[in-house]
């Protein structure tokens, strides 16, 4: 039995059913109100939910059981004298520490638990980063959406902001440094493309079992990194268009990775109409077409960045990701055949196996 946790526009769906056939709404919370993220802690069964509230903004909520009574957890907010507000939560990592938790938020904010996400605070050192004034939203607002820990090592971590490029740290978030040469911004002016921090990162996700590698959806361009985030390189050759957001990487295989390709920023749906997911089993060298069981006529969907996701790993590895249409497909064989989860949801914002 696989459960999915699907943050829509319209609240948190939870899923369950087995690989290869419909899934079953079990439960609905925060009904109406956008859950932009959802997740559950492997170490400690708690899951979070990131919402949206038009009254009240982004609050972040846990619960240890799917009951109906989730917490809000404290701390997630700006310092007062900020000139800008919260928007919205768009990620949440456990760490590699016992309790420790990570949030990254618009705009461009992280902060940290150390007491499994029932209160946090503001990373103030990458809060009062000097370039900070200079800093640009993307076309989503200026969100920090990816947070790659290094596995066994807490101080070793990466971080990537639309559009912001990608920071990196050494000493567990006191110090940040760049980790964007290779990048090629074509959507800026020529002459400004060299010297530019308006990198507008998509998506990020390291390979577990090989840390220094990282892969990147870019805002056009599929990038891969061999150094920890120092320098990347093209591999978006073989694929239809090298733009998209969503990424899923093989936690035991750092050679094997996945993305779905959207069209382009002005038209970001798939492309020729045709659902198709990408997988490289060689590090970005070349791209295997994945679209058996998917729509393949007149399927012009949306799919966002957080609404892909993996369950295990291998050539068994589940593989789920929901479109802004409100459909939900499924994979039980690493990507090879498809199936249809679920349909008529709210558009999906997340996708999660918990």
């Amino acid at each position: 039995m696989t459960e999915l946790l699907v943050g829509t526009k319209k609240g948190l769906f939870v899923l369950e059913g087995e690989a290869g056939g419909p899934f079953a709404v079990t439960s609905r919370a925060f009904a109406g109100e956008p859950v932009e993220f959802a997740m559950r802690d492997d170490r400690n069964a708690r899951t979070f939910a990131a919402v949206t509230s038009a009254f009240y903004g982004p609050k972040l909520f846990y619960s240890d059981d799917l009951s109906d009574e989730w917490q809000q957890a404290e701390g997630i907010a700006l310092p007062e004298e900020a000139e800008k507000a919260m928007t919205r939560l768009w990620s949440v990592v456990p760490g590699e520490k016992d309790g420790l938790m990570y949030a990254g938020g618009d705009p461009g904010v992280l902060f940290e638990s150390h007491d499994g996400g029932e209160t946090w605070a503001l990373n103030q050192w990458f809060w009062e980063q000097p370039t900070r004034p200079d800093w640009s939203p993307g076309a989503g607002g200026m969100c920090l959406h990816s947070i790659a820990t290094w596995p066994g090592d807490p101080a070793r971590i990466a971080l990537a902001i639309s559009a912001v490029g990608v920071w990196l740290s050494d000493d567990g978030g006191r110090t940040w440094r760049h980790g964007n040469n290779g990048l090629y911004p074509r959507y800026m002016p020529e002459e400004a493309r060299t010297d530019t921090i308006d990198l507008c990162v998509h998506n990020m996700h390291r390979a577990p079992k090989r840390p220094e590698r990282l892969f990147m959806q870019f805002h056009g361009g599929v990038y891969r990194s061999d150094d920890a985030g120092e320098s990347w390189v093209s591999i978006a050759d073989g694929l239809p268009s090298d733009f998209g957001f969503p990424m899923v990487i093989d936690p035991d295989d750092p050679d094997n990775a996945y993305v779905i390709p959207l069209v382009a920023d002005i038209d970001r749906t798939t492309p020729e109409g045709k659902v198709r997911v990408y997988e490289t089993r060689d590090a970005g060298t070349s791209w295997i077409e994945r679209g058996d069981g998917l729509p393949s006529s007149n399927a012009y969907l949306t799919i966002l960045r957080q609404a892909f996701c993996r369950e295990g790993s291998g050539p068994s590895m589940g593989l789920y990701f929901g479109a802004t249409s409100g459909d939900v497909f499924g994979s039980r064989d690493a990507g090879k055949t498809w199936f249809t989860a679920a349909t008529n949801l709210p558009p999906v914002h997340s996708v999660r196996a918990a």
